[in-house]
């Protein structure tokens, strides 16, 4: 059985940062792209960035880009959302997620996710 569990979210001013952890186990994680996105109140859940099964490449909408930075540690398991320069629409629950086949880039479709973690909120404040 996968599991996911996000941690680091949390309650921060606008131009900070944070940095989200997402922990996996039940699958040999390092061959699975993984991606995060998120969900603000009243919203469609969006993608945020994705990573490759081998970190090689990475992909961002363009409202992160330059402030977002996803990387994982294949050894821990562990995929890594270091978000700076944090602005409210930013505020949102952030998931993390598995790709359902082996060796993927990291898809910014959720229908390519079969496993999703529980969410953890990042609020914002202005």
């Amino acid at each position: 059985q996968v599991q996911l569990v996000e941690s680091g979210g949390g309650l921060v001013q606008a131009g900070d940062s944070l940095r989200l952890s997402c922990a996996a186990s039940g699958r040999t994680f390092s061959i699975y792209g993984m991606g995060w996105f998120r969900q603000a109140p009243g919203k469609e859940r969006e993608f945020v960035t994705g990573i490759s099964w081998n970190g090689g490449n990475t992909y961002y909408i363009d409202s992160v880009k330059g402030r977002f930075t996803i990387s994982r540690d294949n050894a821990k398991n562990t995929v890594y959302l270091q978000m700076n320069s944090l602005k409210p629409e930013d505020t949102a629950v952030y998931y993390c997620a598995v790709e359902k086949m082996a060796f993927g880039t990291g898809a910014n479709s959720a229908s390519s996710y079969n496993y999703w973690g529980q969410g953890t909120q990042v609020t914002v404040s202005s």
